[in-house]
């Protein structure tokens, strides 16, 4: 059953630039604090959503050009939320749940970890001060960062999809792969996205198969409120 879900996801969301990964709610529960648990059992099948570099080329510019009036905030939140939304057609026969990376609860906790989600389903590794054994910081505070196989830092953690109805006590779950594998490497990811993030130093840790375009960086370098005008639209639309 998972493998014709996670199919179909992948031939509606593949050709727009998107990954999805399989889990289980249990594996993401078992390593959170009973405040972040997703409420499903642990055995319903969930898929965290992933957006690659070509997204920007083949999900978001396309959707701004068709629906230039009617974005009214960020156009990467909206287009996003178009593309999950449909995949309820796809499923007519199953309930699908969908939970956006930028929602929150009343609390102003996120409604969901999503390195933790991307680390638990083997899309990503989440690499934390814990992978450090001779920890240089002291008192800092240090954030943890996921890094894909294959595109290094130039990825985003977008969304999950979670099937209610579908219970899948016989899924494998497989590790992420751990690229960073090194000390000394681990050490100079956390320090750059801790405290050179800007610069992007900290995507290219390692060699990395594709890279967001410099379009792309320069959108996502701008200030948000600024980037309506790079995208040809009004601040009537915003």
């Amino acid at each position: 059953m998972e493998e014709r879900v996670a199919e179909r996801l992948r031939g509606a969301l593949g050709p727009f630039g998107f990954e999805v990964h399989a889990f289980k709610v249990g594996w993401y529960n078992a390593v959170l604090q009973p405040a972040f648990h997703l409420p499903y059992p642990d055995d319903t099948l969930a898929f965290v959503v992933l957006s690659t570099p070509s997204m920007f080329d083949k999900a978001l510019k396309p959707f701004i050009n068709k629906e230039r009036l009617k974005i009214i905030r960020d156009p990467v939140d909206q287009c996003v939320s178009h593309h999950l939304s449909r995949l309820k057609e796809k499923f007519p026969d199953q309930k699908v749940d969908i939970i956006f990376d930028y929602e929150i609860l009343p609390s102003r906790k996120p409604r969901f970890l999503a390195q933790t989600a991307a680390h638990v389903a083997g899309a990503a590794y989440y690499y934390q001060r814990k992978d450090v054994k001779l920890d240089p910081w002291g008192n800092k505070k240090i954030y943890g960062v996921c890094i894909h196989p294959k595109y290094g830092g130039w990825f985003a953690i977008r969304g999950l999809l979670l099937f209610p109805d579908i219970q899948v006590l016989l899924l494998k779950q497989s590790a992420p792969i751990d690229c960073v594998s090194t000390e000394e490497k681990r050490i100079e990811l956390l320090e750059q996205f801790n405290f050179h993030w800007k610069d992007g130093r900290y995507r290219d840790i390692i060699e990395v198969k594709e890279r967001y375009s410099e379009e792309q960086k320069v959108y996502f370098a701008t200030p948000p409120a600024e980037r309506f005008r790079l995208l040809g639209l009004t601040h009537e639309a915003q």
